[in-house]
């Protein structure tokens, strides 16, 4: 069972408060980090007193924990949409790949709460960042070795395929291809490999990641032979 992190009286507010608590939560924490984000800069964006945040929350640290939970949850159902439903693995693929495309463009604060917390993740003073950063990987590694492992029993996939070194290399190149969209050091080096344009143009980002991926999971012909 999840720890909450915030007091009694925030769960007991008015929801549209609540959201825009949340959300100049995620705007400070996304552009500054944990740090440097201040909490009176939180509580004015939000439109309620530095005093009645406190009543939600008994410190800065507690608000960016309840932040962090809700990030994650966003994250989960947002992954969900992308890897449920009846897919052939490059399609759902795809999927994945549009999906952070997409979100990196409409809302980059998830990512960018994603690299805060690796950043954090081993520094002592910030309680239970390693936590979220645990539970973030989790979700991904539950998700991707899920349907590889699907993809294998169908066939789908080469039969020799150690799932949870496939989802964690699918991983990496999707947590790689985030970070080129959101992080600045990222974005600079994805321009050197692939050109200065390359940022504005998904479908030929998509469409040559997935040729990539088919070509790392395609059926070997071991497996060739073994089905003739």
């Amino acid at each position: 069972m999840e720890q909450k992190h915030c007091k009694p009286a925030f769960e007991r507010a008015d929801p549209d408060k609540k959201k825009r608590v949340l959300e100049a939560g995620m705007d400070q924490f996304s552009t500054y980090g944990f740090k440097q984000a201040n909490i009176n800069v939180i509580a004015k964006e939000a439109g309620i007193s530095i005093g009645l945040m406190y009543k939600y929350f008994e410190t800065k640290e507690d608000l960016f924990m309840t932040v962090l939970d809700a990030a994650i949850d966003s994250l989960e159902a947002t992954l969900s949409d992308a890897i449920n439903g009846q897919y052939h693995m490059t399609e759902r693929a795809e999927l994945l790949i549009r999906t952070i495309q997409k979100t990196a463009r409409e809302d980059s604060r998830l990512h960018k709460l994603y690299n805060e917390i690796t950043n954090l993740s081993e520094e002592q003073n910030i309680t239970n960042v390693q936590y979220y950063a645990e539970r973030v990987e989790a979700i991904s590694a539950e998700a991707y070795t899920g349907f590889l492992q699907a993809a294998k029993e169908s066939g789908e996939i080469r039969q020799d395929a150690d799932i949870r070194m496939f989802a964690f290399f699918l991983d990496s190149l999707l947590v790689a291809l985030q970070f080129s969209y959101t992080c600045d050091y990222y974005r600079e080096r994805f321009k050197v490999f692939c050109g200065e344009d390359i940022l504005e143009d998904d479908d030929r980002v998509a469409e040559e990641l997935v040729k990539f991926l088919e070509s790392a999971f395609a059926v070997s012909r071991d497996d060739v032979k073994n089905l003739s």
